[in-house]
């Protein structure tokens, strides 16, 4: 014997309540510039300064929880028209200052900021200089074993170094990286607007070379996610 069914009132089923289409989507909007400001945030590579480890147009993944930076590390920071200022100049175009201010509040699109990604190479109370008999860039006296560098400068020992006339634009004289700074160079050397960039061929220093504050680090780069056939960890 099956038990009767339970008597129905007639009434229909109750709907859940959803919330109006523009709660949802600003409900969105702060939960992606949450994540964004405090855990991992999206950038797009926009040179070649970084290739072959970087390419134009790659998508990557910094981690903003981790501000332990290491020798090696490639990281983004932010920036203004130089590495000393702290955000653009404001835009003369309304429709461009209405997409900055939306970009500073949600992480999404343009800002009032440009960030730039590098690898650093020297760390507070480091001497970096270049160049080694061989061409290599030093820390502390100690030649660097740089792999990932693509296309760097001339340097021939003998012919074309940092003791002929002329010089080679590889090489730079020796600068002691001051406290809360750091000094990154880009993996394509001889295409990189870097630290040293104002150092090249230069027999002195260190007034020509430009630093990158610790503060303005957003963080270090954790994750290619773009295209797909190279989603993963940078190579070493």
């Amino acid at each position: 014997m099956t038990a009767a069914a339970p008597a129905s009132d007639g009434a229909p089923p109750r709907r859940r309540r959803r919330l109006p289409m523009f709660s949802e989507v600003l409900i969105a909007l702060v939960a992606v510039a949450l994540v964004q400001a405090f855990l991992v945030k999206p950038f797009g590579v926009p040179s070649q300064s970084m290739e072959n480890t970087l390419h134009i147009g790659d998508r990557i993944l910094v981690n903003r929880l981790d501000d332990d930076v290491a020798r090696g590390d490639v990281v983004v920071f932010g920036h203004g028209e130089t590495w000393q200022a702290t955000e653009l100049p404001p835009a003369d175009n309304v429709v461009v200052r209405v997409l900055r201010g939306f970009g500073d509040l949600t992480g999404i699109g343009p800002s009032s900021t440009a960030y730039t990604v590098k690898r650093v190479v020297g760390l507070p109370g480091h001497r970096v200089a270049c160049c080694s008999a061989d061409g290599a860039v030093t820390v502390d006296g100690e030649p660097l074993d740089e792999p990932y560098v693509f296309e760097d400068l001339p340097f021939t020992p003998g012919v074309l170094d940092c003791t002929t006339t002329p010089r080679s634009s590889r090489c730079f004289p020796e600068i002691t990286v001051p406290s809360e700074n750091l000094l990154v160079l880009g993996d394509h050397r001889s295409q990189s607007a870097d630290s040293v960039i104002g150092c090249r061929g230069a027999t002195e220093g260190p007034e020509c070379v430009r630093l990158v504050p610790g503060e303005r680090v957003i963080g270090p780069v954790v994750l290619r996610f773009w295209p797909l056939g190279d989603v993963g960890p940078l190579p070493g």
